[in-house]
């Protein structure tokens, strides 16, 4: 087995575990809330699906310099970031237009950030940077449309809300930086490393991401685990 096998491997298990775990709070938060915790339990899902087949080697093309690109994992992304956006949105409570709005950024961030890994030279490197420029929209829209939103709910859903958000935004900018230093940008980091970093960071943006919503969530109602104690 290869060292990308084993970390795309790592991934899908990594991944499918999560799933398991957030489908497990289905039982746990009150089945109004289903329909959009339904989104957390899908993004993990949905990078199963993309690790699986990347671990088969499926999805690996060629960029114009003949370094090695994956596009399920920018499938991936394009899916799971924007449900992100999504849940951020409906969770504060923000108008369905800007919630729109930032998941259109969100998405262009990944088409763009794709050109410029297939892409060679100034081209690619202005479409990273393009791809940037739409994801500080995206941080924009977070920090001060959706946080005017959130603040006519109440204190928990606040909280929760914030702390949600500061932990996708420090998490996401981690991958520009990787970006930049993988065979696509300067080559300081090879494809081996790249795989194991993006994959670990993945497994905590999406499972962490929805662990510490079902937390928040369970924290709000009051509702306790099957042991008897509160989650926190």
């Amino acid at each position: 087995m290869s060292t990308l096998t084993t970390w795309f491997s790592f991934g899908t298990v990594g991944m499918a575990l999560g799933t398991l775990a957030l489908a497990y709070g289905f039982k746990l938060i009150d089945e109004k809330n289903h329909k959009r915790y339904s989104i957390l339990v899908a993004v993990p899902l949905i990078a199963v699906g993309a690790y699986g087949l990347m671990a088969l080697g499926i999805s690996n093309i060629s960029t114009q310099s003949g370094e090695s690109v994956y596009v399920l994992r920018y499938i991936d992304w394009l899916l799971t970031t924007p449900l992100h956006v999504l849940y951020l949105g409906l969770l504060a409570g923000a108008a369905m237009g800007t919630i729109y709005r930032s998941i259109g950024l969100m998405a262009l961030t990944i088409v763009l950030g794709f050109g410029g890994a297939v892409l060679d030279g100034i081209l690619g490197w202005l479409l990273y940077i393009l791809g940037s420029v739409a994801f500080v929209g995206v941080i924009y829209y977070a920090m001060y449309d959706f946080d005017d939103a959130v603040q006519q709910k109440d204190d928990s859903t606040v909280a929760l809300y914030r702390k949600l958000r500061a932990f996708l935004i420090v998490l996401w900018l981690i991958y520009p930086f990787i970006w930049v230093l993988a065979p696509v940008g300067l080559g300081l980091m090879n494809i081996e490393t790249s795989a194991l970093v993006i994959s670990y960071l993945d497994i905590v943006a999406k499972v962490g991401f929805g662990l510490i919503a079902l937390s928040g969530q369970l924290v709000a109602t009051g509702t306790t685990d099957p042991a008897g104690v509160t989650a926190d």
